[in-house]
């Protein structure tokens, strides 16, 4: 009996003790003190006052794109000025966006519509220059860099998400990503043929924010916003083209020239693509999963002169793995016409290796 009082008395000074040592760490160690309280509250509004301010000097840049085709609206989108000489202004926005239509209108910030000409405009970049009045300019954008993004960092998108209705609309996040490879259709097929690199964010982009500016707390674009993951299970994830590679193609764009690509001369299939691979009566190994597989080859182009053919099935370029078509287009237009390549494929039960050197892209 005495044991069990000693017991009994030891449990309630250790419980004491422990709820005296907790509240003592609480109150002189993590208990929030006015100072703290107060410098979190200065913070909050610092950024505010910074997002405020980046928004203020951009706003006025960012326009509607309205795609016009036989007098009818078609597509709408957004864009931004990001340059003014002494006869135009130019405008940045998707390819996608402008692609429908035989003419383009631009809605400015204060309502004002104008012409716009299509200066320039490439299916893989996703990026169109237009070209405007320079009379219409009030506010040109400044243009960032998408190389330093920190994940967590705050960027804001400007657009108009469901037509002129709601031009200027802004939308708030952070980076959620940085250096993704997106896999997309260019044919509009089920088919994917496309590898765009992109920059994620949880900030709302909406069909209609395509072509418009995702911006950082300094007011400067850092990526042109052009993609959204659609699903019901999915919520926040957007992209946009990274500035430094817009800006690659827009010095090309503005002037009327077209973007100089590699052309290997194949066309290609997945190998997941069982009825067209059916249908153009390639067979292929059940045991090969993964690889680009060549469904024709173009007379006296590179791919030719190597003497790949039909069936063919691509597995690496130089030291880079070919899951699919997909990957095997980004990994080439990564290249310049002239370079030499090293082509992996597989043919027959065994694998095979090449040189390949690169024509220019032509036709495609």
């Amino acid at each position: 009996m005495k044991k069990k009082l000693i017991y009994f008395l030891l449990i309630i000074v250790t419980f004491f003790m422990g709820a005296a040592s907790n509240f003592i760490l609480f109150e002189y160690y993590y208990k929030p003190t006015t100072e703290t309280i107060n410098k979190t509250i200065n913070e909050i509004k610092v950024e505010e006052t910074l997002i405020e301010e980046a928004i203020d000097k951009i706003y006025d840049s960012v326009v509607v794109v309205e795609t016009i085709r036989n007098n009818k609206i078609v597509a709408s989108g957004t864009g931004f000025i990001y340059k003014v000489d002494n006869k135009k202004g130019y405008i940045i926005t998707n390819h996608h966006v402008i692609s429908g239509g035989n003419a383009v209108e631009i809605i400015f910030s204060g309502g004002k519509r104008a012409e716009a000409t299509i200066l320039g405009s490439d299916v893989y970049a996703d990026i169109a220059v237009l070209g405007i009045d320079k009379n219409n300019v009030t506010t040109i954008a400044e243009i960032g860099t998408a190389k330093d993004l920190k994940i967590g960092s705050t960027v804001f998108a400007i657009g108009a998400p469901v037509g002129a209705e709601y031009g200027g609309t802004v939308t708030r996040g952070i980076i959620s990503g940085n250096e993704r490879l997106v896999a997309t259709s260019l044919s509009g097929s089920s088919s994917n043929d496309w590898l765009m690199r992109v920059v994620q964010t949880d900030a709302a982009i909406n069909p209609g924010n395509s072509g418009g500016p995702l911006v950082n707390i300094a007011g400067q674009v850092i990526g042109v916003n052009s993609l959204k993951l659609v699903d019901e299970k999915i919520e926040g994830i957007g992209f946009a083209i990274p500035i430094d590679d817009a800006m690659k193609y827009v010095t090309h764009l503005e002037k009327g020239e077209a973007i100089n690509r590699p052309f290997l001369g194949v066309q290609l299939l997945d190998v997941t693509e069982t009825f067209a691979l059916f249908y153009n009566n390639i067979d292929i190994d059940d045991d090969i999963e993964v690889g680009a597989v060549i469904q024709d080859v173009v007379k006296d182009s590179a791919a030719d002169k190597a003497k790949l053919k039909k069936g063919d099935v691509i597995i690496k370029m130089d030291d880079k793995m070919i899951n699919n078509k997909a990957e095997l287009r980004y990994q080439l237009y990564n290249c310049d016409v002239g370079d030499k390549i090293k082509v992996t494929y597989y043919r027959d039960k065994k694998i095979n290796t090449v040189q390949v050197t690169l024509d220019k892209l032509e036709e495609e």
